[in-house]
């Protein structure tokens, strides 16, 4: 399979999970994927199992909640490739404490990974792609950004809110350059931030009754819906924020 041939695809966050699933995704349908993440060791075992599977990728540590190391990373993108096709917006944090008990610093960390970080990301590589003509962003946003709210997660759910707008209000703008921006909404997914909740019994049962499909959902749904939004079927397709929950949201 060869869906994105010769394009570029920046994704953050690439270190695990989600991220590393849309990375292998994206490299396995012969696009060049330039693998994001601040944790150094997490990246590696990525860009090892893009390669050993015939990949193409490189890793780029940054940390995109910062101006600076985010124009380094794209700017050593653009000299290793020369463009950047897709940008899909996946690092975040979720801390877990009550409002009256939320400490600052995680408070305001999570709005810089979750929130600033895509601002940044957006703003940066939406200048190389209104120089290129065109371009797809999709943020990863959750649907707890939409009308499902978290226990405990007040920063998380703020974050998500705020960036389903940034979606929108950059798809608005970027509308004149030809490049589409979108965002996923996934409910709860098997990966490593869900792992400690999911061994609580009580908390799977709660989860799956209010799933109408019966399942959490895995890496691979939510890679299906990435790729429907970065392909041409999807080019009149823009400002929008897309469920994918199993029927958990429905709107």
């Amino acid at each position: 399979m060869s869906q994105f041939k010769d394009r570029v695809a920046l994704v953050t966050g690439a270190g695990r999970g989600i991220g590393r699933a849309i990375a292998e995704a994206f490299a396995a349908q012969g696009a060049s994927v330039a693998a994001n993440d601040i944790t150094p060791v997490n990246l590696d075992e990525t860009v090892t199992r893009i390669t050993r599977a015939g990949g193409t990728v490189k890793d780029y540590v940054a940390d995109i909640s910062l101006k600076m190391p985010v124009q380094v990373m794209v700017e050593q993108i653009l000299d290793d490739w020369g463009h950047i096709d897709f940008l899909i917006n996946n690092a975040g944090v979720e801390p877990h404490a009550p409002l009256l008990d939320l400490d600052e610093w995680d408070w305001r960390r999570t709005l810089d990974v979750n929130l600033t970080g895509p601002f940044l990301t957006i703003q940066s590589v939406g200048r190389v792609m209104r120089e290129q003509g065109g371009g797809v962003i999709v943020n990863i946003a959750s649907i707890a950004g939409r009308a499902h709210g978290l226990k405990d997660r007040v920063a998380y759910v703020a974050s998500k809110t705020g960036l389903i707008g940034l979606t929108r209000e950059a798809a608005r703008e970027l509308a004149a350059f030809n490049i589409r921006v979108n965002a996923v909404c996934p409910g709860v997914i098997e990966t490593e931030m869900t792992a400690a909740l999911r061994q609580d019994q009580a908390m799977m049962t709660k989860w799956l009754q209010d799933i109408p499909q019966g399942r959490l959902g895995l890496p691979a749904d939510v890679v299906g819906l990435v790729f429907f939004l970065c392909s041409d079927t999807a080019a009149y397709l823009t400002g929008q924020a897309i469920n994918v929950d199993g029927g958990k949201v429905m709107c």
